[in-house]
């Protein structure tokens, strides 16, 4: 199972200009600039919240609290002047923060909202740590999550394993105060030692915000296995069968709310089947069961990026009619259409370590309304 929140509040602390707020703004950047003498740094940070309702709900009656993985998804808006890999970090922000209103460069600025020396605004005047406005935010420094980057890459996109923040504020051991992603750095970056600390040109990474105009707001992404497997009395689609499979879905929708939650059937049948004598049923209409180490995944099918990849959490189930999915939408997109696609893993009936693997496109899709 993927279940998806998208972000409630982003924005960008720049510690080139202290009292910004950029929480309108459609991009978000984790800046390291160095002035030309090759002296003074300055770099960015960024900010981003969800709520976590939907996804606390999803698990617990999954029962899945104990399996479940959870991503930070952040996507590349065409991040620039990366010198070299290396990695971004995320830590739970230790306060709470005003997202505000601002866009980066107004004129004139916009102090309303959270920056690099207040977590609320202008007015307030509520600093992040202690009396000191040369903060850049707070944190807690022992939850921590990181990935890398490839500078050579042409795709950025963030995917990021944050289970162990995330469960720390299921179990209630911190409050939700959403993320801090940036490189490795301390408070006020006066640790020279560190990359934001460093002289080292290093570029800066930008990722689409909640306010972009596009499909890629940040989100968090819930995933674990959901699947069961009970065959009863199908028989198993054999070698054959499996060479020439084509997939239908009997229950398909053309259309789907965004709160459907539900099961949708997967039936495989060669292209061709081999005629029964039985006076009750058609060779169309015999099911059988797919391996068992089959899988789906959820595309886009305009843009192709995939949603739901094949995985763990995209196993395909099986009981006595046959086998599904469990199709939840909520967290897909209103007003796309999405495309479903099956892995076939032909050796699993057997357990043979020399299995086979063949994704399936026999488009089916459906629209979200």
């Amino acid at each position: 199972m993927h279940i998806f929140s998208y972000a409630t509040e982003d924005t960008t602390l720049y510690e080139a200009s202290e009292s910004m707020n950029t929480g309108l703004d459609e991009i978000l950047e984790v800046v390291k600039k160095v002035d030309d003498a090759g002296v003074n740094v300055n770099v960015s940070r960024v900010l981003v919240n969800f709520d976590l309702t939907h996804i606390s709900q999803s698990v617990n009656r999954a029962n899945a609290s104990a399996s479940a993985k959870y991503y930070l998804n952040l996507y590349d808006a065409g991040s620039i002047g990366l010198t070299t890999s290396q990695s971004l970090y995320a830590y739970p922000v230790s306060a709470s923060w005003l997202m505000g209103r601002g866009k980066y460069l107004s004129s004139p600025n916009v102090t309303d909202g959270a920056s690099w020396a207040y977590k609320d605004n202008d007015t307030e005047k509520t600093f992040w740590v202690g009396s000191t406005k040369d903060t850049g935010g707070s944190w807690k420094e022992q939850y921590r999550a990181s990935q890398s980057f490839i500078h050579t890459d042409t795709e950025l996109d963030m995917r990021m394993d944050v289970t162990n923040i995330v469960n720390r504020w299921f179990e209630g051991t911190i409050p939700n105060y959403g993320f801090m992603v940036k490189r490795s750095g301390s408070i006020g970056n006066d640790d020279v030692d560190l990359d934001e600390g460093t002289t080292d040109r290093l570029g800066t990474f930008k990722f689409f915000s909640r306010d972009t105009h596009t499909i890629y707001s940040p989100r968090l992404e819930a995933v674990w296995d959901s699947s069961a497997w009970s065959t009863g009395s199908l028989g198993n689609l054999d070698a054959r069968e499996i060479e020439d499979l084509q997939i239908y879905s009997p229950n398909l929708k053309s259309k789907y709310s965004t709160q459907f939650d539900g099961k949708l059937r997967i039936v495989g049948r060669p292209t061709y089947p081999v005629l029964t004598n039985s006076p009750t049923a058609s060779a169309y209409s015999i099911v059988k069961y797919l391996p068992s180490g089959s899988l789906f995944s959820i595309e886009d099918n305009y843009t192709e990026d995939v949603i739901v990849p094949f995985g763990s959490g995209s196993k395909i189930s099986c009981d006595s009619r046959g086998n599904y999915i469990d199709l939840n939408t909520i967290g897909l997109q209103s007003q796309r259409e999405y495309k479903l696609k099956i892995k076939v893993v032909s050796g699993s009936f057997s357990g043979s370590a020399d299995t086979d693997s063949e994704v399936i496109d026999n488009n089916l899709t459906f629209k979200i309304r």
